[in-house]
C-alpha cells in the first residue's frame, strides 16, 4: 500500500446524497507540500522522514542549512 501524507478524507455530497472519497498519497502531493512540511515547527518526525524518502525517491537532493 502507498505511503500516507494525511488521513483519507471522505466528503458527504448534499445534492447527490453519495459520499466522495479523497486519499492523500506521498505521490500525489507536490513538491512544495513536501518542502514546506518539512519546515514547519509542528511538524512529526515520523511523517517528516516520509517526506524525505518521497523526495529522495524523485531525485531531489537536500541540503541542510
Amino acid at each position: 500500500m502507498p505511503t500516507k501524507f494525511k488521513p483519507t478524507d471522505k466528503s458527504y455530497d448534499r445534492r447527490t446524497g453519495k459520499f466522495s472519497t479523497t486519499y492523500n498519497y506521498m505521490k500525489g502531493t507536490s513538491t512544495d507540500d513536501l518542502f514546506s512540511y518539512i519546515n514547519s515547527t509542528n511538524a512529526k518526525p515520523k511523517i517528516i522522514q516520509k517526506c524525505i524518502q518521497e523526495l529522495t525517491r524523485r531525485g531531489i537532493k537536500i541540503e541542510w542549512s
